[in-house]
């Protein structure tokens, strides 16, 4: 998940971005990059922004074969959240969602918050990249079932 500080307003703007899954190198990773350009739904990996602050949970080691092995039949992996700086927000797959509820503080506080409660072990499916960021969005701008709202709108 994404958000911006916009130059107008004093509250921050929330995106979500949907990127390819990481893989390993060699057949893995050309059948996430395919399935992510013929925009099979399951396989983006979502993320929510902000002023170019990303917020991502994701496997801790995704591009580890037994990791991903793992994580596609089902069972729990290490999971880690990333938060990190954007120059420029993505201009593929990027959705204004709404406006981050307070100021760039109460903002960047709720997220910290959030992030420090989110439980780290990834179960596709259950508790992944997708409600982390629906949960992310929710506990910024009080929207719910965006995710949803995006995939029925495409």
């Amino acid at each position: 998940m994404m958000a911006r500080r916009m130059s107008c307003s004093c509250r921050d703007e929330v995106y979500v971005a949907a990127m390819p899954l990481r893989a390993s190198k060699g057949p893995a990773k050309l059948v996430f990059s395919t399935a992510y350009s013929l925009n099979f739904w399951e396989f983006h990996h979502f993320m929510a922004e902000g002023e170019a602050v990303v917020y991502d949970f994701q496997p801790r080691d995704p591009e580890n074969i037994w990791v991903a092995l793992a994580a596609l039949s089902g069972r729990k992996v290490d999971g880690v959240i990333l938060e990190r700086k954007l120059q420029l927000l993505p201009t593929r797959k990027c959705w204004f969602v709404g406006y981050a509820k307070g100021n760039e503080s109460e903002a960047a506080a709720a997220a910290s918050k959030f992030n420090k409660n989110w439980e780290t072990h990834l179960r596709i499916g259950h508790h992944d990249c997708r409600n982390y960021s629906q949960g992310l969005v929710e506990c910024l701008t009080g929207k719910q079932l965006v995710l949803e709202h995006l995939r029925q709108a495409l």
